[in-house]
């Protein structure tokens, strides 16, 4: 509890003070894992495996098998931006586990028109080039089983890169940490985003050309400087239930608390906000998947000014053979009556060291 009190109370305090934008770095939010995403992000106390890198790194230490492996690739705004995810996690011994996270969101085959015309106001067309903008993430995990029964921890040591093009770079630096609690079929976790704020140093790189198209259409030169990401708590909570023989569920909420002042969430004040999301999962024979979600409550304004609530829904299946398994998720951004889903699937597989035995029996 003591250790709990004091994250929150360092949470408050830097959201007091610091001066920040509330949406920074926001692609590391996005969540990585078809299974994951199919429950809406809500896996904060049950993560496990090479996935609990990026959700709870404390979940890093439960890896069932030597090695993992996983893979994801997803699609927004009808493939306008593209999102993908690679990871691998180790054990080092019965109680620790290491894992890395590699993350990137980005944008392609933008089109660069401050050469389109020349200086004798000549319209070239072959002058146009193309860039992208693209966000790195880089998260190097370590976790281990304390000397409390059912209690893990674990950190990140994240690294962050953005580019856009030639013209801007930032190179960010930030630490995570997480810890879960197991107490018979209850789970528990918290997970500390950005804990000591994530800093991103950002310098531009303008040609003499850019900065006059910059000036003629009223856009303002950026200049270097620091972009700060402010700490973020996610708690939740857990519950497992063994219906049959075969069937399993597993219903989780989790609870994403901010304190950057108010946000478009469920429960919001002035210092603190709250997003809410819930899901569940059934499971048969450990072979086949079922899940569904709710999140991201959103209080929004039609033409007439009339209040409504929309909310995220997520559905999604999975199934696992020897050791690899297939994971699906269908996502919607918000407000189902907009209908722009994103299709997003994920690979994980288990590698276990080859034996001197079993290399033997494979001749």
């Amino acid at each position: 509890m003591k250790f709990f009190a004091s994250i929150i109370l360092i949470f408050i305090s830097v959201g007091l003070w610091a001066q920040a934008p509330k949406y920074s770095n926001e692609f590391m939010n996005i969540g990585v894992g078809a299974q994951a995403l199919g429950m809406s992000n809500s896996v904060v106390a049950s993560a496990k495996g090479v996935t609990a890198g990026y959700w709870n790194p404390a979940g890093l230490v439960n890896t069932p098998k030597p090695f993992q492996v996983a893979l994801m690739h997803s699609e927004y705004f009808a493939g306008l931006a593209k999102f993908d995810y690679g990871a691998f996690s180790s054990k080092i011994d019965s109680s620790s586990s290491f894992g890395f996270t590699l993350l990137r969101f980005g944008v392609d085959n933008i089109p660069n028109t401050t050469e389109l015309i020349d200086n004798n106001g000549n319209i070239n067309y072959d002058r146009i080039t193309s860039f992208s903008a693209a966000d790195y993430g880089f998260l190097f995990t370590y976790a281990r089983k304390s000397k409390i029964e059912g209690l893990n921890y674990g950190a990140n040591v994240k690294i962050i890169y953005r580019k856009v093009g030639s013209f801007a770079k930032a190179y960010g630096f930030g630490l995570d940490a997480g810890v879960q609690y197991k107490h018979n079929k209850w789970l528990f976790g918290a997970m500390a985003r950005d804990i000591t704020s994530t800093f991103n140093a950002w310098s531009y790189t303008l040609t003499d050309r850019v900065k006059e198209v910059f000036i003629q259409t009223g856009n303002e030169i950026p200049t270097n400087g620091l972009e700060i990401t402010l700490p973020r708590l996610i708690l939740g909570v857990n519950r497992m239930v063994t219906l049959t023989k075969k069937i399993n569920f597993n219903a989780e909420v989790n609870f994403d608390a901010t304190f950057d002042g108010m946000r478009n969430v469920l429960i919001k004040s002035n210092t603190l906000s709250i997003d809410p999301h819930v899901g569940i999962e059934f499971s048969y024979a450990g072979l086949f998947y079922i899940r569904g979600g709710v999140g991201n409550f959103q209080e929004v304004k039609d033409i007439y000014q009339n209040t409504d609530w929309t909310f995220q829904p997520n559905f999604g299946v999975g199934v696992k053979y020897k050791g690899v398994r297939l994971d699906y998720a269908l996502t919607d951004i918000g407000d189902v009556s907009v209908g722009l889903y994103s299709n997003v699937f994920s690979l994980q597989f288990d590698i276990n060291k080859l034996s001197q035995n079993n290399a033997n029996t494979s001749q």
